[in-house]
């Protein structure tokens, strides 16, 4: 928990560096984003550590469409510890309020599988992205996980969904040229 703590604190500092230049995504761009952190399942005393790492093109300079492999590993209060994979494309919209200050909104919808069991995945997910250098940033994430084996079941899915925040950082290149 001492770790979690320094880490947001760490980037809370750093994101309060100004920027120098022109540093949000532009048309074209590519990302890349490693990041961590801690969920807590819903109704429940479990929680889990993760570890996300992305992809990301940028098809202008709002839209990024991308690929999400997440790996979490549950800490079950008086049971089995729990490893689980995701894979998820996701679909993001970054808001252009400034060049150092780019939150998103965005869905996913993708697999959640571990050794013996396998289910859909789909959610709704935020943040926003902290630009400290050119084409390198601090994430603030949030999503939620809705799983389900059948499309019938995605209702009750959302009253025991996961709540997933972590923390990162990130690096564009490519694209339309920075100025």
């Amino acid at each position: 928990m001492r770790k979690l703590f320094l880490s947001l604190v760490s980037a809370a500092l750093i994101s309060s560096l100004p920027a120098v230049v022109s540093a949000a995504p532009r048309a074209g761009d590519n990302e890349i984003l490693l990041s961590g952190g801690a969920s807590h399942r819903q109704n429940t005393d479990s929680g889990n550590f993760n570890f996300d790492v992305s992809y990301g093109y940028f098809l202008s300079p709002g839209w990024e469409l991308g690929l999400r492999q997440a790996l979490t590993y549950d800490f079950v209060d008086n049971g089995r510890d729990i490893w689980d994979l995701t894979t998820a494309p996701f679909l993001n919209y970054n808001f252009r309020l400034g060049e150092t200050v780019v939150p998103y909104l965005g869905a996913f919808i993708g697999a959640a599988y571990n050794d013996t069991r396998f289910n859909g995945l789909l959610g709704p997910q935020a943040g926003v992205k902290f630009y400290f250098l050119p084409q390198t940033f601090v994430n603030v994430g949030y999503r939620f996980e809705v799983i389900f084996n059948r499309f019938t079941q995605i209702d009750n899915g959302f009253s025991r969904g996961n709540h997933v925040a972590n923390i990162g950082v990130g690096f564009n290149w490519g694209g339309s040229g920075r100025p």
